[in-house]
């Protein structure tokens, strides 16, 4: 997912320079600012699982590292916990989202490009980082039960 995340950056990149390029001598690109809202969407999305398995998200710890390694653990497991549940259900529901996008036939206003596509990326980026996250809290049980 990480390298479709990449390809969508990419299109992103060369879509902005065109577009600069396209301004200087005659008009800019149609679509442009459509394009780039569902591409960056993509570029999110895709990239959330892989961002959290590199444990490369922001994350403020001032507090937490003064608890004991016990209690650092259990709030980590109640965190993923959390995180794997509420990521779920966003997952089920743009995936509704985009069902009813494909079922109604919705496209884009300026260069009517359907909607569903993207819609369904992004509910699959979701349901990749709850499964990650399901994966890790699976891993912080069994770890500290081979602790004991």
């Amino acid at each position: 997912m990480i390298i479709l995340a990449g390809i969508f950056l990419a299109a992103m990149i060369l879509m902005t320079c065109l577009n600069i390029f396209s301004r200087l001598f005659w008009s800019p690109v149609k679509g442009t600012y459509e394009l780039m809202g569902y591409f960056g969407a993509m570029v999110t999305a895709l990239a959330l699982g892989y961002t959290q398995l590199k444990k490369a998200h922001i994350a403020v710890d001032v507090l937490v590292g003064q608890f004991s390694q016990k209690t650092q653990l259990i709030l980590q497991g109640f965190n993923c916990l959390v995180c794997m549940v509420f990521f779920s259900i966003a997952g089920w529901q743009i995936n509704k989202l985009a069902r009813t996008l494909w079922q109604t036939g919705e496209v884009t206003e300026t260069l009517r490009i359907i909607y569903y596509p993207f819609t369904y990326g992004v509910a699959l980026g979701c349901c990749l980082l709850a499964l990650v996250l399901l994966i890790e809290f699976l891993k912080l049980i069994f770890a500290s039960k081979g602790a004991h």
